[in-house]
């Protein structure tokens, strides 16, 4: 499962990654190669920005997903217990006079 977005930059068309997390609306980041701060929303008329974040929307659900399903498996599995078969070997002063 991935968890970063290739994203395009709309002035040098290099494409570099960012984490689905951070995709969301109102993120702004720079390329790494011309430096030009990138704006993340939902609406943008870029067909680049369009295209990350709905990638990153598909790639946060599926992990979304994921987790869900790997909770639900381990809350099916029954524990087992490792600790001591024996009862506690501590005793009081008082318990000892009897």
């Amino acid at each position: 499962m991935e968890d970063s977005v290739q994203v395009r930059c709309t002035r040098c068309k290099n494409v570099f990654r960012d984490r689905a997390k951070r995709l969301q609306n109102g993120y702004s980041r720079q390329c790494p190669s011309c430096e030009t701060v990138l704006f993340f929303d939902e609406d943008s008329h870029d067909p680049n920005i369009k295209r990350a974040m709905r990638t990153a929307r598909r790639a946060r659900e599926e992990m979304r997903e994921s987790e869900g399903v790997s909770a639900r498996k381990a809350a099916a599995v029954p524990r087992q217990y490792g600790g001591r078969s024996a009862p506690n070997s501590r005793r009081t002063e008082a318990e000892d006079d009897d």
